[in-house]
């Protein structure tokens, strides 16, 4: 049996490369410009929304529509930046989120605002009550690009629920990812205050005495 010269050899490896090519080295590229592109119009889908446009468990509302019986003041940490290397500040994209946990019953946001790191208040993010529906979720984010913040700032959340319901969970997102080296970490809120049902006010006594 004649033994395969080096032109044979060269065909053959020119072939298996093709194979490789054709079997591989293609369906890798065409599958990552789907999820990229895949990706991409997923991005464009969820875009923010300003609180109360996305679905109708969340809307904004004039006023409460019943007496609030419980409720919470509570501190979110939200790292504007956070130093790196010998110091340098690395900014970072801030989302804060609030789910509501009870799986019947509504609670209301009444005030979001985000403070700086010297606790100034740089604004108010909810200008009216936002209803949260049963486990209805909703965020608001500070853009990368927002230094106002700082790496101590931080959001103040109130919310008030109609009756006793379960503590929505409430937490801020810090994320970057516009180097090689991503970086992302969560950070839950504190509870400052707390009303319940049983700090409401005694009714006052309306008998008079001659």
């Amino acid at each position: 049996m004649p033994k395969p010269n080096e032109d044979d050899s060269d065909k053959m490896m020119r072939n298996f490369k093709l194979i490789v090519f054709l079997t591989v080295v293609i369906p890798i590229v065409a599958l990552t410009f789907f999820l990229e592109m895949r990706f991409e119009a997923i991005e464009d889908e969820i875009q923010f929304l300003e609180p109360g446009t996305r679905d109708a468990a969340r809307t904004d509302l004039d006023a409460l529509p019943w007496h609030p019986v419980q409720g919470q003041t509570l501190y979110a940490p939200a790292y504007s930046h956070i130093y790196h290397q010998s110091g340098e500040p690395r900014l970072l994209t801030v989302t804060l989120s609030v789910r509501n946990t009870d799986r019947k019953n509504d609670i209301a946001l009444t005030s979001v605002r985000y403070y700086d790191t010297s606790g100034k208040e740089r604004r108010s993010l909810v200008e009216k009550p936002l209803r949260l529906g049963p486990l209805a979720s909703t965020e608001f984010v500070i853009e990368q690009k927002d230094k106002s913040g700082g790496s101590g700032a931080s959001f103040i959340v109130e919310w008030k629920a109609g009756q006793p319901v379960n503590t929505p969970v409430v937490e801020t997102v810090m994320i970057d990812t516009s180097n090689t080296q991503g970086i992302s970490f969560v950070r839950s809120a504190t509870v400052l205050e707390e009303t319940t049902v049983n700090d409401k006010a005694p009714a006052t006594d309306a008998t008079s005495s001659d």
